[in-house]
């Protein structure tokens, strides 16, 4: 039989734990535990001579005071600091968590990542809730969005179902990048439509919110980038409650390889729908291809 004093150390204990549990997952690991990550994959016929370094940011998620637009451009200084040949946006910069204190407006975030520079430039695709978090977009139907118009404002292109060659060390490539997958309204992307862009065999770089296109990727892209998914957000003995992907856990975060094709999926910066990340840190990603090593 437990005693009334045994009792009290106990849920003392647990009450402590729940609020130690709580207090971390909302205060310290979102807003303190950012880490930067890099992969290293072996691509089939990636160009010998082509060495290219990539730097991801995924999922901001914009508002205060979990994503604030002075830590948004503290996360700019930081992926600058990483020397990529290219920056890439991957989406998902506008949030709707009702748990903040405020929404950071369009022009404030846009703001905070003006500074993002790289020799390759910085570029960027939209994200589900760059559109279900657009109320006058919504509303009408139909785009332009305020993440797109914030963006193109301070000079970054948004890739939607388009691509562009770009050329390094003598080598051509070219970066795609689809429409959201989701799509409030409807599904705006276009894989087909944006392959038939590309005129030659050079390596195709695919920007894709959302990794649940994988399976549909064809060989001839060489590596496919995504977001989204926040690394489950929340991860209790090595397992998330919730992943927002029909596959589950299957592309829930890093680099996976399936048929000789290669997708990385970054954990991302921000969160949606509760301020809370356990087991998941927010992550700035770096993608080098071309070098010795793999990951």
């Amino acid at each position: 039989m437990i005693v009334r004093r045994n009792f009290l150390r106990l849920a003392a204990g647990f009450l402590f734990a729940s609020l130690s549990t709580t207090s971390y997952a909302v205060g310290v690991e979102p807003m303190l535990r950012m880490k930067t990550v890099t992969y290293r994959p072996r691509l089939p016929n990636w160009p010998d001579g082509l060495r290219l370094r990539l730097v991801l940011l995924a999922d901001f998620h914009a508002c205060d005071p979990w994503m604030s637009a002075a830590r948004i451009a503290s996360i700019a200084e930081k992926a600058n600091s990483l020397q990529g040949d290219m920056v890439l946006l991957l989406g998902d910069f506008l949030s709707g968590m009702r748990l903040c204190t405020g929404h950071v407006p369009p022009e404030d975030w846009a703001a905070a990542l003006s500074g993002l520079s790289a020799p390759l430039g910085v570029h960027a695709i939209l994200g589900n809730h760059d559109w279900a978090d657009d109320h006058e977009a919504m509303a009408r139907g139909k785009g332009p969005l305020l993440a797109q118009r914030a963006l193109e404002g301070i000079g970054v292109p948004v890739y939607d179902n388009r691509a562009v060659s770009f050329e390094k060390d003598g080598h051509r490539f070219w970066l795609a990048g689809l429409g959201d997958q989701i799509g409030p309204l409807r599904p705006m992307d276009d894989l087909p439509g944006t392959l038939a862009q590309v005129s030659d065999d050079a390596p195709v770089i695919l920007m894709a919110h959302e990794p649940d296109i994988f399976p549909g990727v064809p060989a001839r892209v060489a590596i496919t980038l995504s977001g989204h998914t926040h690394g489950g957000q929340i991860r209790l003995f090595g397992r998330s409650p919730f992943v927002p992907s029909r596959f589950g856990s299957r592309y829930i975060r890093g680099h996976i390889i399936e048929g000789g094709r290669h997708l990385i999926v970054s954990a991302g910066l921000g969160m949606s729908g509760i301020p809370v990340r356990f087991g998941a840190p927010p992550e700035i990603v770096v993608v080098e291809l071309g070098g010795e090593a793999a990951a």
